[in-house]
């Protein structure tokens, strides 16, 4: 019995009205929901859970599942609605998480930084092979996210210093400095390998390097070592939420993202810290969050005023402008753009070099987010042609510049598949359908189901309102046969 995910219970139940709810409105069929649960569960590993559309029937009618089923519900009903629906929001009981695997309310002190990041990394290394990660974690958002966060303004006071004793591995020997720039080259491979192959391919690789630089913290070095060391693990743990949130993973991915903010603070990188802030801000407008989205940016541009170079504050304004269009403001989304813009153009003049994790904001994606902040003002704005069109031309410069980029795959079709919702919005399907042919033809190359799901995403939307049509009818056939629902993230 342990496969299908019941309660266990004989307790008389009562028709589960919140969980009906979502469930109507979702459109799914119960073998439809069933079908996701069972491939998202073997996405994450849990691959003793089988549901049908039987059991589906019994969770509508008041059985609550086992862990990790109500995480997974969480996580499909808030893709499909595009906001954080949590498992109390679904008339589900959740398991009581320990505050020290679930919670971002951490201590801000470098030794147990190090000792999260290493258990954290070794559960998942660990769980992933032999069952589900998330069923310990939830996601934080509001005041529960961003409280803990502020305290990253917080100035510290160095600890005092008490050096571990060495493990016997290495006793007596200490990082040499071509071992520390490996360290951080490697990382930059790896950040290559995500843009180039999406976040599924390596990401167990990325987690495992991360496991090892919190050996390393854990034996005594000099002080500007260790300060380099919790560099590397600030970038490597930010680039493994990226990951996690690429293929789907998104109490995982915060859970990274916090741990990535903890680790450059100790770093002493307002910088890098700020670049964290922007990914975990990126993650809460994907989730329908973009109050919360819009105060992480406005942490990450306060602590990095000023140190931050051009590019990186163009960066924080191109995503306070997403933030901003997500929310219905105009106003405040066209001036943060022309901020993103002029920001950036003074970074021709910036003479010291940007760092590695910067280096993927160029031309080609200032114009990606500004043309996504013109197309989701334009959803917001309830499908305005007026936005759509601000958003074509700027869009359709990313796509160029895209194109001519080999090392930025996922960012070529994600910008695509924008340019396909732009020409739906302006009753354009044909062309539409064309972009969307084209960015699916990219997506097969790279792992990333956040890429997929936005595809899946367009095409229905081109169903929904252009069913009829034969490049639709096409589209939706070559989406049935390239990109179906049973593909498994790695």
């Amino acid at each position: 019995m342990g496969g299908n995910g019941g309660s266990g219970t004989n307790a008389e139940k009562r028709p589960n009205e919140l969980l009906g709810s979502w469930f109507v409105r979702s459109g799914w069929s119960k073998g439809e929901l069933a079908r996701q649960v069972n491939r998202r569960a073997r996405q994450l590993g849990a691959n003793h859970i089988s549901t049908d559309t039987s059991r589906v029937r019994r969770w509508l009618d008041g059985e609550n599942p086992r862990e990790p089923i109500p995480r997974i519900l969480s996580e499909l009903f808030s893709e499909r609605f595009g906001c954080v629906v949590a498992v109390e929001d679904l008339g589900l009981r959740v398991a009581h998480q320990a505050p020290s695997v679930s919670g971002v309310d951490l201590p801000w002190t470098g030794p147990q930084t190090v000792a999260q990041i290493s258990e954290f990394s070794r559960s998942d290394l660990m769980l992933a092979r032999r069952g589900f990660l998330g069923n310990s974690l939830s996601l934080a958002a509001g005041p529960a996210l961003i409280e803990p966060m502020q305290r990253w303004l917080v100035p510290t006071l160095p600890a005092p210093r008490t050096e571990p004793e060495p493990s016997a591995a290495r006793r007596g020997g200490r990082l040499s400095k071509p071992e520390l720039d490996l360290l951080e080259s490697t990382t930059v491979m790896f950040r290559q390998w995500d843009a180039q192959c999406g976040g599924g391919l390596r990401r167990k690789a990325v987690v495992g390097q991360l496991h090892e630089v919190t050996d390393l913290l854990q034996e005594p070095q000099p002080e500007a070592t260790t300060r380099r060391l919790f560099k590397v693990a600030a970038e490597l743990a930010e680039l493994a939420g990226w990951m996690s949130y690429d293929i789907g993973l998104q109490p995982t991915a915060q859970k990274y993202f916090v741990l990535a903010l903890h680790a450059a603070k100790e770093a002493g990188d307002k910088p890098l810290g700020s670049y964290i802030l922007s990914s975990m801000s990126r993650q809460m407008i994907h989730l329908g969050r973009p109050d919360d989205a819009l105060e992480l940016i406005h942490l990450a541009q306060y602590g990095s005023r000023d140190c931050a170079s051009p590019r990186t504050q163009a960066m924080l304004y191109a995503m306070e402008a997403r933030a901003y269009a997500n929310m219905g403001q105009p106003g405040k989304c066209k001036r943060a753009v022309r901020m993103a813009e002029d920001t950036f153009a003074d970074a021709e003049e910036w003479d010291d070099p940007d760092p590695d994790w910067i280096h993927f904001f160029n031309e080609a994606e200032l114009h990606g987010e500004n043309s996504h902040s013109y197309r989701d003002l334009a959803y917001v704005a309830g499908r305005s042609p007026t936005y759509a069109s601000l958003a074509e031309p700027v869009m359709r410069r990313a796509v160029e510049l895209f194109a001519a980029d080999t090392d930025h795959q996922r960012s070529y079709a994600l910008n695509l598949i924008g340019m396909a919702t732009v020409h739906l919005l302006q009753r354009e399907p044909e062309q539409g359908a064309d972009l969307a042919q084209q960015a699916m033809t990219v997506a097969r190359k790279v792992r990333s189901e956040r890429l997929n799901t936005r595809i899946r995403k367009t095409v229905d939307t081109a169903v929904r309102d252009f069913g009829d049509l034969a490049e639709v009818i096409e589209l939706t056939d070559q989406l049935a046969v390239h990109l179906p629902e049973t593909a498994e993230a790695v």
